[in-house]
């Protein structure tokens, strides 16, 4: 199994890891800054550097077969450049993560606006969006309104754990109906907007929604009978390059 660093700090850019397997375009490490794509959230990606210096590309990063693996999947098949036991500084592209986390946690300022149960979701660097499953109209001036309140507040972002039982007892907390809390390991992460959002995430988020930043809501569809969905987009360039 990888240790998932980034489950409890966000901000970290890079680590130094040993490589555990190598299987093409695939290498796994025994402890890595890389999220892996899941729960809507898409991979990071970045490098992988040797201790001479030369640097490998990370083009995605995905869960492997087995519990607690992690690929990270490079431009270029890794065989005969890295092998097991060997050390490298795996480092993220920090502008993307940036964008991810920023978006990732504007979804959940989103959650408490829309109280409808989500059944889609999808954050990438360039936008992000959630599918509500309600057959009421949205408003996209109400909508954006509303976060930029929650964007201003500066509340904190925190997160925290408890255990398969305790989820099971408050299922309240799950607002998604189409991607599921990870489980397996005994405990859930738990994402808490203070004073707006508590849910089930395993996902980056940002450390107070102050650095959200300018975000809009871009379009509002009906997707079904029974599906509305809200596109996000930032209002301004981020001075970060996400």
């Amino acid at each position: 199994m990888t240790v998932e660093l980034f489950r409890d700090d966000a901000d970290l850019n890079e680590c130094d890891a040993v490589v555990t397997a190598v299987d093409g375009l695939a290498v796994q490490l025994d402890r890595t800054v890389f999220y892996p794509q899941g729960g809507g959230q898409a991979g990071d990606a970045g490098v992988l550097q040797r201790p001479d210096g030369r640097v490998m590309a990370v083009v995605d990063t995905r869960k492997g077969a087995e519990p607690g693996q992690i690929l990270h999947l490079l431009a270029e098949p890794a065989d005969g450049v890295l092998q097991v036991g060997d050390r490298v500084t795996a480092r993220i592209d920090a502008a993307r993560r940036q964008a991810h986390r920023r978006f990732h946690t504007t979804t959940h300022l989103l959650c408490a606006l829309v109280p409808h149960p989500v059944d889609g979701c999808s954050i990438t660097a360039g936008y992000a969006r959630l599918d509500f499953h309600m057959t009421e109209p949205l408003d996209k001036e109400a909508l954006t309104a509303g976060l930029a309140r929650y964007v201003a507040a500066a509340h904190p972002v925190t997160t925290r754990w408890i255990t398969d039982a305790e989820l099971d007892a408050n299922p309240q907390l799950v607002r998604s109906m189409s991607v599921q809390p990870p489980r397996g390991s005994g405990r859930v992460r738990l994402v808490e907007v203070e004073g707006v959002d508590l849910q089930p995430c395993g996902g980056t988020h940002v450390n107070n929604t102050a650095d959200i930043g300018a975000v809009v809501v871009t379009k509002i569809e009906k997707k079904s009978a029974t599906t509305r969905r809200v596109v996000l987009g930032f209002a301004l360039a981020n001075p970060s390059g996400a």
